[in-house]
């Protein structure tokens, strides 16, 4: 394992989901996001079948880090119930996951 990871969220907006990302990137807890754009999201919500346009974003950290983006993400979020999962990363080049290891300290 190369000791990094992804953590996938999605976000109500756009300019949520740059302010978040400039936010934990400042933080040192991210060491990158990208902002990937509209999503359409189908979920269960409160008994119900929802659907929502979504802002989806992919944040790379280290995977020490994992826990406390996740938990600074939902600190920020606007949602009462947001949703960042991680990922974990199996291979990437050693001079990438050193700058994300880096980035991160």
């Amino acid at each position: 394992m190369t000791g990094i990871v992804s953590v996938y969220a999605t976000f109500g907006t756009d300019e949520e989901a740059r302010r978040i990302g400039v936010q934990v990137v400042g933080e040192r807890l991210a060491a990158c996001v990208n902002v990937l754009g509209a999503c359409h999201s189908i979920y269960r919500w409160q008994g119900k079948v929802e659907e929502a346009g979504e802002v989806a974003a992919l944040f790379k950290t280290a995977a020490r880090n994992a826990e406390a983006l996740v938990a600074r993400i939902g600190e920020l979020h606007g949602y009462d119930t947001p949703g960042a999962v991680v990922w974990p990363i199996a291979d990437a080049s050693e001079a990438y996951a050193d700058w994300v290891l880096q980035s991160t300290r």
